[in-house]
């Protein structure tokens, strides 16, 4: 029965990941604490895999649909390798209940800015629409040093919230690609699916020996993951990315509030 109910969630998780290309990934760790009953560090080790595996699947999709920049996506999480052992080291020693925490507190931030996404423009309006932040880059005219030096900035803090939360941070991936290196949307989003993976890799191969993994929930887990994140990049062009957008907040602060205060309640304990 738990099985069945690992690839549902996996469905659901890697659907949300191949269709909104940014912030599908924030699910898995919920869903492997809360349902799977997961510690935090196992849970966020356990996410590293399955969220690699649906962003590479939903990579491999839009890949065949010529949506995605093969060398400059490598280059993009090569980049954020710092980031991603910095991450990994500082949740091996977090307090797991602080970890729980900080990771509310960062769904929370993740659903405030994809609410918010939308002013500056059309061409900011549709990278924001998606990505949920700008973290901080500037738009066309930029000299190309100022951004190879904002594309450095965004693939650290990519590798550091994958190391750290297990996320893919696809809602920095898609803004930079687009403001700083001028990719169309479409691109964009092909492309931080395989950034996703690449950080997912090394920030699982940081933690390998240091952290137990389920590796009979995890599989299960991916599998449902691998398949939902390709009937996700598939079906994106069907659904209203508004409506879509808008569902997935109120998730994301619904998940966020409840996560936030177990942390509370278990740290007053």
């Amino acid at each position: 029965m738990m099985d069945l109910v690992l690839v549902v969630l996996g469905l659901l998780m890697g659907g949300a990941l191949g269709a909104l290309g940014g912030g599908g990934s924030i699910l898995a760790v919920p869903m492997l604490v809360y349902i799977a009953g997961e510690s935090v560090k196992v849970g966020t080790t356990a996410s590293l895999v399955a969220v690699g595996a649906a962003a590479l699947a939903g990579a491999i999709g839009h890949f065949f649909a010529g949506r995605v920049k093969v060398g400059k996506g490598v280059l993009f999480g090569v980049v954020g390798v710092g980031g991603s052992l910095l991450g990994s080291a500082l949740n091996r020693v977090a307090n797991p209940n602080l970890l729980l925490l900080l990771f509310a507190l960062f769904m929370i931030f993740v659903g405030a800015r994809m609410v918010v996404a939308g002013s500056g423009g059309p061409r900011r309006a549709q990278a924001l629409s998606v990505g949920g932040t700008d973290v901080a880059l500037a738009a066309e005219g930029r000299s190309t040093s100022a951004k190879a030096l904002r594309v450095v900035i965004a693939g650290t803090v990519v590798g550091f919230l994958t190391g750290f939360f297990g996320v893919g941070g696809g809602f920095v991936i898609v803004p930079a690609l687009v403001l700083a290196l001028d990719f169309s949307m479409p691109d964009a989003i092909g492309t931080s699916l395989l950034v996703i993976s690449v950080n997912s890799v090394i920030s699982l191969g940081a933690r390998m020996g240091h952290v137990h993994v389920p590796w009979s929930v995890v599989m299960v887990f991916s599998a449902g993951a691998l398949v939902g994140s390709l009937v996700g990049s598939r079906a994106a062009s069907h659904f209203q990315a508004t409506a879509l957008k808008r569902a997935f907040v109120v998730l994301i602060f619904a998940l966020a509030v409840y996560m936030g205060t177990d942390a509370i309640i278990r740290m007053l304990h």
